[in-house]
């Protein structure tokens, strides 16, 4: 899918509003582990937006739920251990095209936005050997939590009980849910959140008017990028 159908999407896609699909997609050579086996997720180019095929959002959380994931060298980690920091949550597996597209962008987003608290947690819905292997050929820096029916619970504590890959969630400092926002994330969606995040950090705003601020300006980006 193009930047324009993404953008488009993302507008879409975001805050208190998701719309997603179960359909059967985004095969690749590498299948996902049983648990995950029946949750081919679709891509946002072959979700159907007509309100017919919508399926009613989820109910996203306001705060961070509390779980916990193995890291790369097996230990239990809860997502709240980074205290005090803007999470940037992007779930993902190996064998989804799209996530393997976002990785260097979160990277990127891992190096520059460090020093203004923010932290970008991968969560891998795969088998633990695949996501190793890939993470280190990759040299992906940042924190990455792997699982399988668990990871997917963790997912599901977010609103899916059928998730699509990727998504990616946002919290502020104090671990307020801002944006969840479903496909692959491009630099400019991903710059607009941060900055809205920054403003809700800094009391500049409220939640609500954060997520408000974030949907619309999303819509921006598309309408331009339409345009």
């Amino acid at each position: 899918m193009n930047p324009r159908g993404l953008q488009i999407a993302g507008a879409i896609l975001v805050a208190v509003v998701a719309i997603w699909a179960g359909n059967r997609l985004y095969m690749s050579r590498r299948h996902p582990p049983a648990a995950v086996e029946s949750l081919r997720p679709a891509s946002p180019a072959e979700v159907d937006f007509g309100a017919e095929a919508a399926i009613p959002p989820p109910k996203i959380p306001d705060v961070l739920p509390a779980f916990s994931l193995a890291d790369r060298a097996g230990k239990p980690t809860s997502i709240r251990s980074w205290k005090d920091k803007s999470l940037i949550i992007n779930f993902w597996a190996t064998w989804c095209a799209p996530c393997r597209k976002e990785i260097p962008l979160l990277q990127s987003l891992a190096d520059e936005w460090s020093d203004r608290g923010v932290e970008v947690v991968g969560i891998a819905v795969d088998h633990r050997a695949q996501v190793v292997e890939f993470a280190d050929r990759l040299k992906i820096a940042y924190p990455v939590l792997i699982g399988e029916q668990d990871a997917l619970d963790a997912a599901a504590a977010f609103g899916f009980e059928s998730p699509v890959f990727p998504f990616t969630v946002f919290t502020d400092r104090r671990g307020q849910v801002v944006a969840l926002f479903v496909g692959e994330l491009h630099k400019p969606q991903a710059e607009l959140i941060l900055s809205v995040v920054q403003n809700l950090n800094q009391d500049r705003v409220q939640l609500t008017e954060a997520r408000h601020s974030i949907t619309s300006g999303l819509a921006a980006l598309g309408r331009a990028s339409a345009g």
